[in-house]
């Protein structure tokens, strides 16, 4: 297989080819994600019989992982849609806190709701709220979904109890609680500029509305108010807010139980249970289903069958792209970044950001990259050149920056949004890499005060 500085230079050419076959020649993404794979896996010499077998691996893994959430993604909200809960939240959101405040709302609302739900899951369950927010306010949709998306993956690559940010926070032996606080601190100052201005700064650029038939016209909302309606047409706001957060509770609920309770015992074998993402939504789905039935005006099973139609291409897409991170993975590219940039003469907090960052890049994967980068960096946090908390949050800086087509979460915000390839570019790779530049300023800024911090 190819080795040395060549592995860059074809990842960048696969990169480039993926792009080129999207948005140029207009090819399928899941047909030109299959092929960029193969060609990749060509290009360094990787044994044929290997190539077919990353290709499944890959594909298989992603789906392993995410594609049950997505499913069960897509029928939630199609409910939650169907029977006027989404309407319902949105009417809520705009009286609490004013048509021109919703983007930052949502931005924090990503923030918070993504510290114990993963980032698939939470995207999954919120991008509903966010396009009748569009249709209701007639704010572009690009800006709120910008707001969403980086206030989603900031707060899972930077908090615990994510796998990424815990795996980092134990490689460096920082203290747990510590490194909560300064990241919520750093993350904020990130989530305003790359996701709350910056989804502005686009909506303006790009100023489309998400067309919904069903939506009321602005005369209408100023009218109609959810209290002059029938209580038979629309769900109450507690029924139809706790039924979008029951998905979010169980998965935090079980996240709580496993920290305090003993593993190996029944009620944290039944709490872990109801608390996997996976489950977790299957339990809410079945909720909905129950709790909104006379709300729905035709048979539930066929709103399910449109969502699993809706469904199909998605899963398809995020499946190749997830085998194309791994192919790339396999190569040996993300080795060779490690091996180039820990012989550079830069500092050690601009080299676990700059790792960070690269890794993402290379892997795909913001949890591959932070863990990787995590466990070659240990073992200079231990040298007391620079704060291992500061290390750490550098280095979960750099893993929100430069998601690329490799990675998986890409082909969510693109589906989902119904993004083209560039648009999701502009608003997912450039935004996420503004939030990371933010908070590595941030520490940069903390970090000359670390005399006088606690803990740093």
């Amino acid at each position: 297989m190819v080795t040395g500085p060549l592995l860059m230079l074809i990842f960048v050419i696969s990169i480039v080819i993926v792009l080129v076959m999207i948005i140029q020649f207009k090819i399928n993404p899941f047909l030109s994600l299959l092929v960029v794979t193969i060609l990749t896996g060509l290009m360094v010499r990787m044994p044929l019989p290997e190539i077919a077998e990353n290709l499944a691996s890959g594909f298989g893994s992603t789906l392993m992982a995410i594609g049950i959430v997505i499913g069960l993604g897509i029928v939630f909200g199609q409910i939650l849609s169907e029977c006027g809960a989404t309407q319902r939240i949105a009417h809520s959101i705009l009286r609490a806190v004013g048509k021109e405040n919703s983007p930052l709302a949502i931005t924090f609302t990503g923030y918070i709701v993504s510290i114990p739900v993963f980032f698939d899951a939470a995207f999954v369950i919120l991008i509903s709220i966010v396009r009748k927010l569009s249709s209701l306010t007639k704010k572009s949709l690009i800006a709120l979904v910008a707001a969403l998306s980086i206030g989603l993956i900031t707060s899972h690559n930077l908090i615990i109890p994510t796998p990424g940010p815990v795996d980092v926070a134990f490689s460096l032996g920082v203290d747990m609680g510590l490194f909560v606080i300064y990241a919520l601190i750093a993350g904020i100052p990130g989530i305003l500029v790359g996701g709350w201005l910056y989804g502005l700064y686009l909506g303006r650029k790009f100023p489309k509305v998400y067309e919904d038939n069903n939506v009321e016209s602005e005369k209408d909302i100023k009218l109609i108010t959810p209290e002059q309606r029938d209580v038979d047409q629309l769900p109450s706001n507690f029924i139809s807010f706790s039924v979008l957060l029951l998905p979010i509770l169980l998965i935090l609920l079980g996240s709580v139980i496993d920290l305090v309770m003993e593993e190996g015992t029944t009620i944290h074998g039944i709490f872990g249970l109801i608390g996997d993402k996976n489950v977790a939504l299957l339990i809410s789905v079945l909720v909905a289903i129950w709790v909104f039935r006379k709300f729905f005006s035709e048979p539930v099973e066929a709103k399910i069958t449109e969502a699993a139609g809706k469904a199909g291409m998605i899963l398809l897409i995020t499946g190749a792209g997830g085998a194309y991170g791994y192919v790339i993975s396999s190569s040996g590219i993300g080795e060779h970044l490690v091996n180039t940039l820990t012989g550079w003469n830069i500092s050690v907090l601009f080299t676990g950001f700059l790792l960070g960052a690269i890794l993402r890049a290379a892997l795909g994967s913001s949890t591959v990259a932070l863990v990787t980068a995590s466990t070659i960096l240990g073992p200079l946090a231990l040298q007391g050149v620079v704060s291992p908390v500061l290390l750490a949050i550098a280095i979960c800086a750099g893993g929100n920056c430069l998601s690329l087509p490799n990675d998986s979460g890409f082909w969510v915000v693109n589906k989902f949004s119904d993004f083209t390839v560039k648009e999701t570019l502009i608003v997912w790779t450039v935004g996420g890499t503004l939030a990371g530049l933010v908070i590595f300023v941030t520490l940069v800024i903390l970090n000359f005060f670390s005399g006088v911090l606690p803990g740093i």
